[in-house]
């Protein structure tokens, strides 16, 4: 005889534990990391917090799975998922899409970047909306004009693409240069922003 006959538990109990689960474990300061999914027009996006800010954003290609894993050995290992405490995240997020808004108002983690890197991408908010930057001018505005493929780095792991836009960064020739949610869905926001 199965367990599952005996104690048979619907879907809502178990949401209703799993949110018990999650606030007892913020309310005694184990919850490290809450993430959650959503959808949008360039696929599915993972956000994921701390309680000092947005830690990251990742595009479905990296493996959620695996960015999970990364953040559990990055920042700590109580990774749980935790929609509502990302609501104000996925609602900024579905008003970008829907062309809504122009920038994130959001408290920022940034302890995935440090030195060069932070700095770079901490400047890449200065990019407006609907505007984009060359690698060149990016190194210039980050006081190290010859450290152009370091920025291209910089942007390249980039832990928050879209709250820090690193898609707004093009190549001296115009070229689109590489994106971590791919050459896709790095046309598709430059559209986006374009079209608003």
């Amino acid at each position: 005889m199965t367990t599952d006959l005996l104690f048979p538990i619907d879907a809502d109990d178990l949401a209703r534990l799993h949110e018990r689960l999650v606030a007892d474990a913020a309310a005694v300061g184990i919850l490290e990391v809450s993430y959650r999914t959503v959808d949008s027009p360039i696929g599915g996006l993972l956000l994921a917090a701390t309680d000092d800010g947005l830690v990251r954003v990742a595009f479905e290609r990296e493996g959620f799975d695996d960015v999970l894993a990364t953040l559990a050995e990055q920042v700590g290992p109580r990774v749980l998922s935790a929609p509502s405490r990302l609501d104000d995240a996925a609602r900024q997020f579905e008003e970008y899409f829907a062309g809504a808004r122009h920038t994130f108002e959001l408290p920022l983690d940034d302890r995935l970047s440090s030195g060069f890197r932070r700095t770079v991408q901490r400047s890449l908010a200065h990019i407006a909306y609907g505007r984009t930057a060359t690698y060149k001018e990016v190194a210039e505005a980050v006081g190290n004009p010859g450290a152009v493929r370091a920025v291209g780095t910089a942007c390249a792991t980039n832990p928050l693409p879209l709250v820090l836009p690193c898609h707004r960064v093009l190549r001296t020739d115009g070229s689109l240069g590489g994106y971590r949610g791919g050459a896709e869905a790095k046309e598709m926001l430059l559209a986006l922003e374009r079209a608003a």
